[in-house]
């Protein structure tokens, strides 16, 4: 079966990595990956073989042409993305001792916030058999209101893919709360972080958070747990697939991998382009072993750097 293309949405971050193995005195070394959560699963889609596009709105620092050099290396198509004169959001990351991210965020004012109606009006978004989006750029204003306008467009006929991706160091969780129930509505895929969870709806236990997320609209939920896996939840049917093991390097892209694991098995399966409504429990669990699988290994290796199809 030939794939039919996947249009990410969303932003790109320079993620700076403090190296402490090579600090010097009086100073700090930092290490910068391309990152973002749209812009990652973007890569680790391509690098699976889907055909892949990726709206994004870069800019002309160096960190923009780090991002579109990224992208491009990995088979993205960027085409549709947009020259911007505002600078890059940069998150400076310091990472625990098993692998896990603190981030300090320098966003105000960037390129990734600013969208414009004019500038996703003539985008295609019913011709890709999915959209993916979330993260900041689908909550942080001006241009969240302007994406949530764009997948209302995509989702007559494109599988709409949404990950919140909370960051309460740059968005106040009520406003993830208020936007969560529209963005259900919105979506056929909701996935989200158990951190997430913890955020948006605290003390909630996973299975009731998504029987609630389905009433208000959305057929499939992923709460991805860490170690333990992954919950999965079509129309109220739930099943729990596990993680494989691996020795970490860090976390950072792990989720972002997940999705676009997830994604490009259904794809593979024809599954996607519309309110999967073909898609079955079975089908489902097949696509979430492989997605753990991809996640794995994206956290074997340091930062958000996702496998390529001969890796698996």
């Amino acid at each position: 079966m030939t794939l039919r293309r996947i249009t990410v949405l969303g932003e790109c971050v320079a993620d700076a990595f403090t190296d402490h193995h090579r600090e010097t005195r009086g100073g700090l070394t930092l290490r910068v990956h391309p990152g973002g959560g749209p812009a990652n699963t973007a890569v680790a889609l391509a690098r699976l073989g889907t055909p892949t596009r990726f709206l994004g709105r870069l800019s002309t620092d160096v960190f923009g042409r780090l991002f579109r050099e990224h992208l491009t290396a990995s088979g993205v198509d960027v085409s549709g993305c947009v020259t911007a004169a505002e600078p890059s959001t940069l998150a400076v990351a310091d990472l625990d001792g098993q692998g896990r991210a603190e981030y300090s965020f320098h966003a105000s004012g960037t390129a990734d916030w600013q969208w414009t109606p004019a500038e996703l009006a003539q985008e295609p978004a019913g011709d890709p058999c999915a959209v993916h989006t979330g993260s900041l750029a689908l909550v942080r204003p001006p241009g969240g209101t302007v994406v949530e306008d764009f997948l209302a467009r995509a989702a007559e006929r494109a599988t709409v893919s949404i990950d919140p991706n909370v960051r309460t160091l740059l968005v106040d969780p009520t406003a993830y709360r208020a936007r969560l129930e529209h963005w259900c509505e919105l979506a056929d895929l909701l996935r989200l972080s158990e951190d997430d969870l913890a955020e948006l709806l605290p003390g909630t236990p996973p299975e009731a958070a998504c029987r609630r997320w389905h009433t208000a609209g959305v057929p499939l939920v992923v709460v991805t747990l860490g170690a333990r896996g992954a919950l999965l939840s079509l129309h109220g049917e739930q099943v729990t697939v596990p993680a494989p093991p691996v020795t970490i390097a860090d976390t950072v892209g792990a989720g972002d991998a997940f999705t676009a694991g997830l994604l490009h098995h259904l794809a593979g399966q024809g599954l996607l382009g519309g309110r999967l409504n073909h898609l079955d429990l079975p089908h489902l669990t097949a696509a979430a072993h492989f997605a753990t699988h991809v996640a794995a290994l994206t956290c074997a290796a340091p930062g958000a750097d996702p496998p390529w199809a001969h890796q698996l």
